[in-house]
């Protein structure tokens, strides 16, 4: 895995992912991102709140953004929501998520696994924060990457 994180997934599964973070948000005011990076040094928690703060995630209305943290390097992931969306989900809800991509994962179906677990967390937004009529996209759809 010797590829960048800018470099790990081929444009067409960039615009799947892209895609699925659109679809996911079409009936909810939920934010979803995701990043990719090489290395996450220490605890990956630790290191998506880190990318979630300075992605600014924090800064919806509602407080329902997710993140999808990725280190490939690593093979490390982790998927952290913000406080409106966590008070609002059962305690094992994203674990069950993780195990769901983990199966596509194991299988080097990177692009697939982050789809289906978007479009999982999209419909727990969707339950619990679902779309209004003067909903805006809070938070760009783009994947962001660290080359680090």
């Amino acid at each position: 895995m010797s590829k960048s994180a800018s470099k790990f997934f081929t444009e067409e599964e960039k615009e799947n992912i892209k895609l699925s973070i659109k679809n996911a948000e079409l009936d909810t005011s939920g934010e979803i991102r995701v990043h990719v990076e090489n290395k996450c040094k220490g605890d990956v928690m630790e290191r998506a709140a880190f990318v979630f703060n300075k992605l600014k995630m924090q800064n919806t209305e509602l407080r329902n953004g997710v993140l999808f943290y990725l280190a490939i390097k690593n093979r490390k992931f982790a998927i952290l929501g913000d406080v409106g969306i966590n008070e609002k989900v059962p305690d094992n809800f994203w674990d069950n998520i993780k195990d769901t991509m983990l199966n596509y994962f194991r299988e080097d179906r990177f692009a697939e696994g982050l789809a289906e677990g978007i479009a999982m967390a999209g419909a727990k937004l969707k339950e619990h924060f679902p779309y209004q009529t003067d909903d805006i996209n809070e938070l760009s759809d783009d994947i962001s990457f660290g080359d680090n």
